[in-house]
């Protein structure tokens, strides 16, 4: 009873940490630069950090030493795939996307092909945000029932309070602040404290192997496909994410933005090789875990109650915390700049009306505005969480969607010159709708499969229809027109150094692009 008490409090000054990172990270927000993007000043170590706490969630932490309890160093392709996102956005599109100075994925294709139809991006992306941070919000909440055997709604009330808290009072700057501590001590309990804990008490490398089975320590004894999976959702999906590209506009420089990013991406990859090392070992220090009951996830926890010495547990613990709060802090600031700055105007714009959602004259007033917008969508997120049995379901489909529909466009955007609006908006549509329609009937029977709403075959043939229909339609269509183009040339040359407004979304007067 003492020890848990012992890690019950280090929990809660964790949390209560939090919340004076919010108002701290208020004293540093005066516009909504500041708010959105921490005024696009992180330098080397702050954009490592935060880039590294947002794609490091309870997935990547609970989930990844799971699934080395259960599949042994194999278990690591998960969090690698996540990484490997991380190094090929970072090396291959953050110096660009860093230079263009917008807000949001829609924004960029917007500048990119002048067309007005890739503002529906806007809507996928609200879907896709708003869903990751129900389940990072419902992810840390499991936490919560354990430690204070609250029931599971007051857990996902208190923990989504605790981060709509200081999201919403200093925007980015806060979660910034945060992910840096959550980095650290995500660092230091698996790294510095689990690992050799857990290595030690399962007697060492040469204990793991004499007491497990071959089948635990080859490279795919998780399954080809399964790893095959990983790649095409996570590491596509982080690729394009709003989450992850609104991190990306908060560098300072493109250099920044390349090497500090790709620095995360190479921490994430030994996050990952430590998860399933943690498990592997705790397979030998704790056999009888009940995962088949239970679950995978339970063994992180066990460990640390059971393996780690008083004070210690509850750091780790704190550490898992971290990792699902900076995930769903990230989601929520994400969905609510989509949400303001491309979905309300695009929605307003079927109705003839004209929204602006920008209010530059006057920055209080657009840091209060972009307040409700995080507020507003933080409550919708926490009663999702609560009502839904199976939010993953829904993350699912949203990744799917993301990655079938909108990865052609938004790629094709930044590498193909001769890409156009119309082939872009077809791409998508085609895309997204192939998926949907094939996560339909795969979830319902239709096309028989064991893996349901889970299966791969979605996306694979919505990515394939998407790009068919992007190169052709390119090629039949005349190109983006010479303006759009050579603004667009400009903002990635790093010619035009202001920042485009959060509702802006250029389009080009000649309709065929």
């Amino acid at each position: 009873m003492e020890s848990s008490a012992i890690n019950i409090a280090i929990v809660v000054v964790y949390l209560l940490a939090m919340l004076a990172f919010g108002w701290w990270g208020k004293s540093r927000t005066k516009n909504n630069s500041d708010f959105l993007v921490a005024g696009r000043r992180l330098g080397p170590f702050l954009y490592t950090g935060t880039m590294a706490a947002v794609v490091l969630g309870g997935a990547s932490t609970v989930g990844g030493v799971g699934l080395g309890y259960k599949f042994g160093i194999s278990g690591m392709w998960l969090v690698v795939a996540i990484g490997a996102g991380v190094l090929l956005l970072s090396l291959l599109f953050a110096g660009t996307i860093q230079r263009l100075k917008i807000y949001t994925v829609s924004q960029m294709l917007s500048l990119r092909y002048g067309s007005k139809a890739t503002q529906t991006s806007g809507i996928v992306m609200l879907a896709y945000t708003l869903m990751l941070c129900a389940t990072s919000t419902g992810a840390y909440a499991t936490i919560f029932v354990v430690l204070f055997d609250w029931e599971r709604w007051l857990a996902i009330a208190v923990g989504g309070a605790i981060v709509l808290v200081y999201s919403t009072i200093g925007g980015m700057w806060s979660i910034t602040l945060a992910d840096q501590v959550q980095f650290i001590i995500k660092t230091v309990g698996i790294f510095f404290l689990m690992l050799p804990f857990v290595m030690n008490a399962a007697g060492g490398m040469d204990g793991i192997r004499g007491r497990l089975e071959d089948s635990f320590f080859q490279i795919d004894g998780i399954g080809t496909q399964t790893i095959i999976t990983y790649f095409v959702v996570y590491t596509l999906g982080l690729l394009i994410g709003q989450d992850i590209w609104q991190r990306v506009f908060t560098a300072k420089t493109p250099t920044v933005a390349r090497w500090g990013g790709a620095t995360a991406g190479v921490y994430c990859i030994l996050y990952g090789i430590a998860g399933a090392l943690i498990g592997l070992a705790a397979r030998v220090a704790l056999p009888d875990i009940d995962v088949a009951n239970l679950g995978k996830d339970v063994v992180y926890a066990e460990v640390a109650t059971h393996i780690l010495p008083v004070g210690i547990g509850g750091l780790v613990m704190a550490a898992a915390v971290a990792a699902m709060m900076s995930t769903a802090s990230g989601a929520l600031i994400a969905a609510a700049t989509v949400a303001r700055a491309d979905v309300v105007p695009f929605v307003a714009s079927w109705f003839g009306k004209t929204i602006n959602t920008d209010d530059t004259e006057n920055p209080e007033h657009d840091v209060k505005a972009n307040r409700y917008w995080v507020l507003g969508l933080g409550i919708v997120a926490v009663l999702i969480s609560m009502a839904a049995q199976d939010v993953v379901v829904a993350l699912t489909i949203a990744y799917d969607i993301l990655v079938g529909g909108l990865l052609v466009a938004i790629l094709g955007g930044l590498v193909w010159k001769r890409g156009t609006g119309i082939a872009a908006a077809w791409s998508m549509a085609v895309g997204s709708v192939l998926t949907l329609a094939l996560l339909i009937m795969f979830a319902t029977g239709v096309i028989p499969s064991e893996d349901g709403v889970y299966a791969n075959e979605p996306i694979y043939y919505g990515l394939a229809a998407s790009f068919v229909a992007y190169v052709v339609i390119s090629l039949l269509t005349p190109r983006t027109d010479p303006a759009v183009r050579a603004a667009w040339d400009k903002r990635v040359a790093g010619a035009i150094s202001d920042e485009l407004p959060i509702e802006a979304h250029p389009v080009s007067s000649n309709r065929a692009n």
